[in-house]
């Protein structure tokens, strides 16, 4: 038993640090993207201040992630953990990939289907009720990003461009686009952070308060050793971006996965950033985005529940051949 509980908190680790190295770029990769900042001085604000949403806000989506999917708290002490161990390394596995092929992909989508799978194979009570108003809020909220950026950069563009002098609207904007880009980092951290302690909360490992203080962390290794490959193609391959685009995406994301995290649902800041970018890259004309790229990134989106759940679920059934569970 005491193996197993090292080899979660592991696993939980290592969510965590591909969480930091994927979903960096959601904060602050549009910020780099229109030079607003380097990558060094954008990174470490995602540390700051994705750490401090983990921290006072995490705990909303990790209860969702650790009970509300698969009872684990309800279970058989080692199913549990077994379940526990099995979703964060079929979660983790499918993030790295992703982040190696520089893809943003959703670690939330990621850990739901991996903890799904895990429970589906060894006929856990897996509440599709919940299942289905998750995967409901996941098609939401790129549109409601998209929605929300063009608003947003409509709204801003004549704001700025009316009632401030040309020679005050660029500090004006570039400080309004870091302190934006922060708010982003932090609804990240307040709703990633669920994605690598989740199902340790659930097992009772850890207690909700130690659990996103260590998911935190993780995180922040993540975000400090690869996170720059992601930042990359959301900063600059989507569509150009110039600061008032940059701070009507960030701000539009941030407004749109707040709001799912207060009621404790799992989306994807992901989504989120990128549908925003669409969103604020629409203003200008179809012709701006980068439908290759847009065309990959939907198809990794449609096939991370279904793949982190198949391989949480066939490493789950070899172990049971070898283990009773």
């Amino acid at each position: 038993m005491l193996l197993l509980v090292i080899l979660i908190l592991l696993m939980g680790l290592a969510v965590g640090w591909s969480i930091g190295a994927n979903d960096a770029a959601n904060s602050l990769g549009t910020a780099v993207g229109s030079k607003v900042l380097t990558l060094r001085q954008a990174i470490v604000l995602i540390v700051i201040f994705g750490f401090l949403g983990a921290y006072l806000q995490g705990a909303y989506v990790t209860k969702t992630i650790g009970k509300g999917i698969v009872p684990l708290d309800q279970l058989e002490k080692q199913t549990a953990m077994y379940i526990a161990l099995i979703a964060s390394f079929a979660a983790c596995a499918w993030v790295v990939l992703a982040t190696y092929w520089k893809m943003p992909i959703s670690t939330s989508h990621s850990i739901v289907g991996a903890v799904a799978g895990a429970g589906f194979a060894v006929g856990a009570p897996v509440k599709w009720k919940i299942l289905l108003d998750i995967f409901i809020c996941w098609i939401f909220t790129p549109i409601g990003a998209a929605i929300l950026g063009y608003i947003f950069f409509r709204i801003l563009q004549n704001f700025f461009y009316r009632f401030f002098p040309r020679k005050f609207i660029k500090p004006i904007v570039f400080f309004l686009v870091i302190a934006s880009g922060c708010y982003v980092a932090y609804t990240w951290g307040a709703n990633d952070v669920a994605n690598s302690v989740g199902v340790i909360s659930g097992v009772g490992v850890l207690t909700p308060n130690m659990s996103v203080i260590f998911g935190g962390l993780a995180i922040v290794f993540g975000i400090m050793t690869w996170g720059y490959k992601v930042i990359e193609t959301v900063g600059s391959e989507i569509t150009r971006l110039l600061p008032i685009m940059a701070l009507s995406a960030q701000l539009a994301s941030a407004v749109n996965v707040h709001l799912y995290t207060v009621f404790g649902i799992p989306v994807s800041t992901s989504h989120s950033i990128v549908g925003a970018i669409c969103g604020v890259g629409l203003v200008r004309g179809v012709r701006v985005l980068n439908f290759r790229i847009m065309k990959d990134m939907i198809l990794c989106w449609l096939a991370t529940p279904f793949i982190s759940g198949l391989i949480s679920y066939l490493v789950l059934q070899m172990i049971r051949i070898f283990v009773k569970i």
